[in-house]
């Protein structure tokens, strides 16, 4: 008998384990079998090969409609042609005249390859097949399957969904009766089958209705996993120690909210009470902090940092790149003016002193850094990932927040926590707006906080979408309504995809922006000319914009050359910045009020929504152009739309996770919880991912380290560790 942890070779032999280990990293038992059917064919019902799309690996289960034998020179074609009473399929065997004999019109099989297309009609070239015998009934004779229902796998030209099929019924015949996570009472309680029957049933289902529910058992165990992770976590921040940090009467908190040329909104307000709440507890705070591009949570931070500082602490802010974290350490200074300069002739003695730590600063420029934070002196430290190298020292780190978490794993928010000596409160904010069940599902160890309204003064963003390929000549009017927009004394971004024209793929893309570029429908990506802003920008300068300022800003400049490029827009010195993606959070020219973006549809939703949020900062209204070349029934154009329709972030936020995966959702900084996920889906499953954070945190309450349920402690722990060793693999 096998268990989960059994390998492959041992049940299967190593020919057919090597395969499966190159085609899908199986190595286990337990992976095979947490490789789950897409779908069930009813057997006598063949597929529908209407809906195959070139380039995907397909299996289908058709009737042979007719075969042809034609010779070429020094070389025989048979051509084979498929039904399934709605479309047909064209086998192609090139000099295997033999298979004439058995592939005969009239017979049925599974029939398994990569489609491709020729002359319009869709194909298999040498595809694998398995016939079913002459005179057996479908219900009866496809052997390796059992039971009245077909499952169809994710499958590899090499290894087609039939096979993995028999490999399953083989597996599950040795398996012993595995262990289970539940209880038998809650499993009564919940009216789902215990794990061995779930297994058997989402691969050899009885009815449709058993696998359903076999499948929404096994969907709930990767959901529950998580979910007693986070209430792990969070029972375990709740029992930590911390120093209770609060507003002094008369102290820096009230001297800089009298210094704020505005008033703080409603629920600018409501969040910064929050936090006071949190911050005064003697357990560490650990809030997310959530709002739309430019709805100040900047301002409620330096409220927390503050009060950190009034009671003898630090606080540090963690950035993800060096533009964000210069413009974060420019805008905060400018905030609290004379309250950031203590120890000079113009500062407030009562106040204290901004550091900027980043990785390119220059030895004299880090050591000056290393012996202000080291001091006390520096009491709000901003940088990047500088900030969380050994050889950096606190005085006494009070308050950790972390800048667009999306861009961080929680193992670098907690690298930087490592280096205070009480557990310090912790904020993680994040200008994209995140549904309820991502925030459960990836932020679930957090308390959420949520800015929705933009301060008074923000104006609305007009979008457009420019479609190259229908009507070329809006380009042109789009270079000359920026023009007329500086020609008013204002300025404006043009975004462009790539650095250079011999780069693949877009300036700091991630697995998620990747996901989105593979969803344009029916174009070919590779074929496409992205735009680079090495080409652009002298383009543009010596053409349509001739006469403007125009200057280029990307990831490949050195730190002085973007910062005083940035120094020089943010002054009013360059009319046109042609940028890539660097500019996509923390940049704020309220002069700003167009922007352009190149290649629209290689972008992300929520990123798309991101950049435009650059303009419009002002009393100026914003105007955001989209340039694309996608097909007007594409799935890119869809996006496109979504975004031109409205500001709503959180609207667009659950547009943009509709079309991802839950890997390119989750992220790289979650790809040990990534690694665990086969069924669970964020948006359709919510009210199971709801139902699992109640479970969790009831089991964890009632007993914290799992000591009464072994397999359950064993599994999370599993999770736990997979997340550690990712971050130790990312260095």
């Amino acid at each position: 008998m096998s268990t989960l942890e059994t390998p492959l070779k041992k049940e299967l032999g190593d020919r057919t384990a090597v395969a499966l280990a190159k085609a899908f990293g199986m190595e286990r038992v337990g992976d095979l079998l947490r490789h789950y059917p897409r779908r069930y064919v009813v057997r006598g019902e063949l597929s529908d090969i209407s809906e195959l799309r070139e380039g995907e690996e397909a299996t289908v289960l058709a009737e042979i409609s007719a075969v042809h034998l034609r010779r070429a020179t020094g070389r025989t074609i048979l051509e084979v042609v498929v039904t399934d009473g709605s479309a047909k399929l064209y086998l192609t065997f090139f000099n295997q005249p033999w298979r004439e004999k058995e592939l005969r019109v009239g017979r049925t099989g599974m029939f398994a390859g990569k489609v491709g297309l020729f002359n319009g009609k869709r194909q298999l070239s040498h595809p694998d097949y398995q016939l079913i015998p002459d005179g057996d009934d479908v219900d009866e004779a496809v052997s390796g399957f059992a039971g009245k229902f077909l499952p169809v796998y994710p499958s590899a030209s090499k290894f087609p969904s039939w096979k993995i099929a028999q490999c399953v019924e083989i597996v599950l015949d040795g398996v012993e009766e595995l262990p289970e996570y539940l209880s038998v009472e809650l499993l009564n309680e919940l009216g789902y089958p215990r794990m061995t029957q779930a297994l058997r049933e989402i691969h050899q289902p009885s009815s449709l209705e058993s696998s359903a529910l076999a499948r929404e058992r096994l969907t709930f165990d990767e959901a529950l996993l998580l979910q007693v992770l986070l209430a792990q976590r969070r029972a375990e921040y709740r029992a930590m120690p911390a120093i209770s940090r609060t507003i002094k009467p008369d102290g820096l908190v009230s001297r800089f909210e009298a210094l704020l040329p505005f008033k703080l909104t409603e629920g600018q307000l409501a969040v910064c009470a929050e936090i006071e709440i949190d911050m005064s507890a003697t357990h560490p705070m650990h809030r997310l902090l959530q709002g739309e591009v430019g709805s100040g949570k900047t301002v409620v931070a330096l409220r927390a940092a503050l009060t950190v500082v009034d009671s003898g602490g630090q606080a540090a802010l963690l950035a993800p790149t060096e533009v964000l974290a210069q413009q974060h350490f420019k805008t905060i200074t400018k905030l609290l003016g004379p309250l950031a300069q203590a120890g000079t002739l113009e500062g407030d003695a009562s106040g204290t002193q901004v550091v900027l730590l980043t990785g390119s600063m220059n030895a004299a420029q880090r050591r000056d850094a290393y012996v202000k934070i080291g001091s006390g002196d520096g009491g709000i430290v901003i940088g990047t990932h500088a900030l969380l190298t050994e050889a950096l020292a606190f005085h006494d780190l009070g308050l950790v927040i972390v800048d667009e978490q999306h861009r961080f794993g929680v193992e670098q928010r907690d690298a930087l926590r490592t280096k205070a000596q009480v557990p310090p409160h912790v904020l993680v904010m994040t200008a994209t707006p995140i549904p309820r069940t991502v925030a459960m599902t990836i932020f679930g160890d957090l308390q959420i906080s949520t800015l929705r309204e933009l301060p008074a003064g923000r104006t609305p963003i007009t979008t457009h979408v420019i479609p190259v390929l229908l009507k070329p000549h809006y380009l042109d009017r789009a270079w000359e309504r920026l023009r007329e927009e500086v020609e008013k004394g204002h300025q404006a971004y043009i975004v462009a995809a790539r650095i250079s024209a011999t780069e693949t793929e877009p300036e700091g893309m991630t697995d998620m922006d990747r996901a989105i570029a593979r969803l344009v429908d029916g174009e070919k990506e590779e074929k496409l000319s992205l735009t680079s802003v090495e080409e652009l920008a002298p383009e543009l300068a010596l053409g349509a914009l001739k006469g403007l300022r125009v200057a280029p800003l990307h990831g490949r400049q050195s730190a002085e050359l973007k910062d005083a490029t940035m120094q020089a827009f943010a002054e009013g010195k360059i009319d046109v910045l042609v940028a890539t993606t660097v500019i996509e959070v923390g940049v704020d020219v309220p002069n700003a009020s167009m922007m352009v973006i190149m290649d629209g549809d290689r972008f992300g939703v929520s990123q798309l929504h991101q950049l435009r949020g650059r303009v419009g900062r002002g009393e100026v209204p914003g105007l955001c152009l989209l340039v694309s070349a996608a097909a007007e029934d594409s799935d890119a154009k869809v996006r496109l739309s979504a975004v031109a329709s409205t500001l709503d972030g959180f609207e667009l936020s659950r547009i943009d996770l509709d079309q991802r995966s839950e890997g390119d959702v989750l992220g790289k900084a979650q790809s040990g919880v990534r690694s665990h996920l086969r069924l669970l889906k964020v948006l359709r499953d919510e009210p199971l991912i709801e139902k699992a954070r109640l479970v969790g945190s009831k089991l964890v309450d009632s007993d914290p380290t799992l000591a009464g349920m072994p397999t359950l402690a064993a599994a999370v722990a599993q999770l736990r560790s997979e997340e550690a060793s990712s971050f130790v693999d990312k260095g």
